[in-house]
């Protein structure tokens, strides 16, 4: 990363082999950058591209040397949503938007990703876009992104998770007057509903995920992956099935390594130096 405060323009580090990357990855220390790279269709998801995504979760997922993810869009918009006229007949055949056996970005139909991941937005984000956002674990915006959840303008409802988060995310009364509406919704006022957690200038909206991204990936991965379990569980089960499963989590870490390096580092105060294990 750049000193702090500085832009971090992405580098493509692809499959050579592919003549246009719908998703590009890049390892960065302990992180993956998954950028979408379809700029001049506004970012739209056609079939390679949501299969490329689920791939790039995957990734992150699987790897015990990742610790965390950042999503963002190569060009001026996130997303303009699916593309509805390569996706259609496979959702009218029964697909879904990731494999219902693997990491599901949106975490929908298949399991979550056991790593958290932060997510940059600017320009235009449409409908998944903000599903697949919802389902990120913190959230970047630039101050002139604009965000729409617009599939009732096309004689649809939000199927990626939109549905349930909305109202996790901003209370049933503000989820429904954006919901029904189709409105959209300026940077401001998706902070202040709490669709993202911090507003900054286009140029800083990567540099600032990236730096948060790192911060997460520096404490200890097995905390952290604990923590966002214990979280989701009372979201999808309640608070009373998280409390149930704390001693058994805590059970689960205490004779790490991390945890003997996290009292050390307490009694010579410094920072720790996790491995996850």
């Amino acid at each position: 990363m750049g000193p702090a405060g500085s832009a971090i323009v992405p580098r493509m580090v692809t499959d050579p082999s592919a003549a246009e990357p719908r998703i590009t990855r890049e390892v960065r220390g302990h992180l993956l950058l998954i950028g979408f790279n379809r700029p001049t269709k506004k970012n739209a998801f056609d079939l390679a591209m949501l299969a490329g995504l689920a791939e790039a979760y995957a990734e992150l997922d699987r790897s015990p040397d990742l610790r965390c993810g950042v999503v963002f869009a190569h060009g001026s918009d996130f997303t303009a949503g699916l593309d509805l006229g390569d996706v259609a007949p496979a959702l009218s055949a029964g697909g879904g938007l990731a494999p219902a056996d693997g990491v599901d970005p949106f975490a929908v139909l298949g399991r979550p990703c056991s790593k958290p991941v932060v997510c940059a937005v600017q320009g235009l984000c449409l409908t998944l876009g903000i599903e697949l956002m919802l389902a990120c674990d913190v959230v970047i915006a630039a101050d002139t992104a604009r965000f729409g959840q617009i599939e009732i303008k096309r004689g649809l409802f939000p199927f990626g998770g939109g549905t349930w988060r909305w109202v996790q995310t901003c209370g049933w009364g503000n989820a429904m007057r954006y919901l029904l509406t189709a409105d959209m919704v300026d940077a401001p006022t998706a902070l202040r509903l709490g669709l993202v957690q911090e507003v900054v200038t286009p140029a800083l909206a990567l540099s600032r995920a990236v730096e948060i991204a790192e911060v997460i990936a520096a404490q200890a991965p097995l905390g952290v992956m604990a923590t966002l379990r214990s979280a989701r569980k009372a979201l999808a089960e309640g608070p009373e099935a998280a409390a149930r499963d704390l001693m058994p989590e805590l059970g689960k870490i205490m004779g790490s390594e991390d945890v003997q390096e996290g009292l050390r580092s307490f009694m010579e105060r410094r920072a720790g130096r996790f491995t996850g294990r």
